[in-house]
């Protein structure tokens, strides 16, 4: 064969029927259905998401416009809280210059018949007996009825009126046994039975009043009644009868949403005293005993033998120098008047810059995060990215930069009937975990990265009130109700106890109510309730200083980053400033010989001396933080505000207010220069500061 034969041959050819050619176009019509089907669906699907968005939108708008009128029905609640006050006090002047006016016609009335011819005899409608007015006895003197004045003193000074004991109310118009007096000692009693007739009506209006609102208080869940046994002195705010329990809507700048508006000023002034009194404040812890509170508002500086309380005597306030007169605003300060320059204002919110002193600093906020209950605790991890929040059977983690929620830890095997409030938290030094301590006496060391437990601390036999990690994260120290503060070990789960003794306590009451652990995990400071500030060596557990100048109940302590100044927050109203130096906090240095000493009972009796005071704040102060890089020291208070002082001097800086209650828990970042701040509001805010 030859090489040209090869390539002679035939064509392959399909050996299938010739269908290709008419499937081609039956496949793509196919194609073409399925298509507008899809299409189709699509369409409808975004119809749908449409419809829904629209319908989102509009529940978002009605949240917001509901939000808006409860806002507005809390601001009038204010206003008429304030109206009534005012018309109450009225009233009251009224009604002691018409008793005044009452016992001087009556003096003059006796004067006037011992001339005309003796005393009236007795009867039924002016008697001898406790409730009548007045008789005239032997020789012109005046028996029976209320005890008058002494001659020379003023009508005015006690209530001589309500004094009297309410007998039998007689028939107006009775005139047996009227006497000399006739009807113008009928007059004088029947107005005299009258105004006790309404005196006693307006009490009684006054005690439903009150049935009422306790009753209304008892409906509401997060509502807690202000006679509370003694494990329920330390309850932080509640939220006010009116407040919405927004869930986890978003409201201020990191929502974009509008931030309701605080009340307008009750007047002049008025944000240099205490702000207007809301539903929440009457729940602020009220303590019995010796030198402690037995009312809402609180008593007067306590001061002389009654106090229950040294006031002099080392360690005490005379040591250090004496309040400046220019630490504090002027009384007469007012957001209105104030120069532009000192004063920053926003939706809701504002700060004055003390006039006194040049200013240093600038405020703004950041964030605020909107909770389900009362935020009773704050606090920053050590790089200061994130922000843990505790409140009712929560505690909730935020990013600070976004103030977004990236994390809720809920213990699910807690009971679920009544409150269980997260009063402390706590990041470990690496954000890994975060400790919190509960009102179940329980700390619970969570695992961030997977929300489970990983450790319960069981002990204390009272509530929780504070937490702090040592630096390495081995060691957490709490602080309870019980009188104790407890050093737990991370890695084996033993736990070191640290016991306020009854004889070492100016009184029966000494719950601690915080707890810091010095910078070099040396030593662990605790405030307490019975007024005293302590400090523990943590390696042997040894008592090694008492501080002793405050005039009620400490709640809050934090050391100074170089470990020399400690700085104690109390219910006094002031801050103070510790100088520690003395017990080696900043060098680190061993503390032998001064355990030594404490052992044998032979502490320094000048102690650690108070270098500064820190007057300013309006009410309670419940929480104190200083800066990270020691030039700040701020404190939260039940007036509402927050206050910058300069570290150096004790001179505030800046009033912050925002928060529509009192600012329960401040923490400051440990890596910045943000704060946080958490009310009984049911808010939690982040603010900026900076230099200026």
């Amino acid at each position: 064969m030859s090489a040209s034969t090869i390539y002679n041959h035939r064509s392959l050819q399909p050996t299938g029927p010739p269908t290709q050619g008419q499937s081609q176009p039956h496949s793509h019509t196919r194609l073409n259905e399925a298509f507008d089907s899809i299409r189709a669906e699509f369409d409808s699907a975004l119809t749908e998401a449409n419809v829904v968005r629209n319908q989102k939108d509009e529940i978002e708008g009605k949240v917001v416009q509901q939000v808006n009128e409860l806002n507005i029905i809390r601001q009038s609640l204010y206003d008429l809280e304030a109206q009534h006050n005012k018309v109450r006090q009225q009233f009251e002047d009224e009604l002691g210059r018409l008793r005044s006016e009452l016992l001087t016609t009556r003096q003059q009335l006796a004067a006037a018949t011992s001339g005309a011819g003796g005393p009236p005899p007795a009867g039924p409608g002016i008697s001898s007996g406790p409730g009548a007015p007045s008789q005239i006895g032997p020789g012109g003197a005046l028996v029976g009825g209320p005890p008058y004045p002494p001659a020379g003193e003023p009508p005015y000074g006690r209530d001589y009126a309500r004094e009297r004991p309410i007998e039998r109310e007689p028939r107006i118009g009775d005139r047996s046994g009227l006497g000399p007096l006739g009807d113008r000692g009928l007059g004088l009693a029947d107005r005299e039975r009258e105004r006790d007739r309404m005196d006693r009506e307006r009490e009684r209006e006054r005690d439903r009043e009150r049935e009422r609102l306790d009753r209304d208080r008892d409906r509401i869940p997060d509502g807690r009644d202000t006679k509370r046994s003694k494990n329920d002195r330390m309850k932080s705010d509640r939220p006010d009868h009116f407040s919405p329990s927004l869930g986890t809507l978003g409201v201020g700048p990191s929502s974009g949403g509008p931030t309701p508006k605080l009340p307008p000023p009750p007047g002049p002034g008025a944000y240099g005293g205490p702000a207007p009194p809301g539903p929440a404040d009457s729940i602020i812890p009220t303590h019995t005993g010796p030198g402690l509170h037995t009312g809402p508002g609180g008593p007067p500086p306590l001061s002389g033998p009654s106090s229950g309380h040294p006031t002099t005597g080392p360690g005490v306030g005379a040591i250090g120098p004496p309040a400046s007169a220019n630490q504090g605003f002027p009384d007469d300060l007012d957001i209105h008047t104030v120069a532009p320059d000192l004063k920053k204002e926003g939706t809701d919110w504002f700060a004055i810059f003390n006039p006194k002193v040049k200013r240093q600093l600038d405020v703004s906020l950041v964030h605020t995060l909107m909770h389900e209950s009362v935020v009773c605790c704050v606090r920053f991890s050590a790089d200061g990215k994130y922000l843990a929040t505790g409140c009712n059977r929560t505690a909730q983690i935020y990013d600070t930069k976004t103030g977004q929620k990236t994390c809720v830890l809920v213990d699910e095997a807690a009971g679920k009937s009544g409150d269980l409030y997260i009063r402390s938290v706590c990041f470990s030094p690496d954000g890994k975990f975060l400790a919190t301590g509960a009102e179940d006496k329980q700390i619970r060391i969570w695992d961030i990265g997977k929300k489970r437990i990983r450790n319960v601390f069981d002990g204390h036999q009272q509530e929780i009130y504070s937490l702090d990690f040592s630096t390495d994260g081995r060691l957490i120290v709490s602080g309870s109700g019980d009188k104790t503060a407890r050093i737990w070990d991370m890695v084996d789960g033993t736990s070191k106890v640290l016991t306020i003794n009854d004889h070492d306590s100016l009184n029966n009451d000494a719950g601690v109510t915080s707890v810091a652990i010095s910078p070099n995990g040396q030593y662990v400071a605790a405030g307490s309730l019975d007024t005293v500030v302590r400090i523990w060596d943590v390696a042997t557990g040894v008592l090694v200083e008492r501080l002793r100048g405050h005039r009620d109940s400490v709640y809050s302590v934090a050391f100074t980053p170089d470990g020399k100044g400690l700085v104690s927050g109390s219910l006094d109203k002031t801050l103070k400033y510790w100088d520690v130096s003395a017990l080696g906090g900043g060098g680190g240095g061993p503390s032998a010989a001064l355990v030594k000493r404490a052992k044998d009972g032979k502490r320094d009796e000048k102690g650690s001396p108070c270098t500064m005071n820190f007057n300013g704040h309006k009410d309670y102060v419940l929480s104190v933080a200083v800066s990270h890089d020691g030039q700040w020291v701020v404190s939260g208070s039940k007036d509402r505000g927050v206050q910058f002082w300069d570290a150096k001097n004790a001179v505030v800086q800046c009033m912050l207010q925002g928060h529509k209650n009192s600012v329960i828990s401040i923490d400051l970042s440990p890596a910045g220069s943000i704060l946080a701040t958490g009310s009984g509001d049911w808010q939690a805010r982040i603010w900026s500061y900076s230099s200026v």
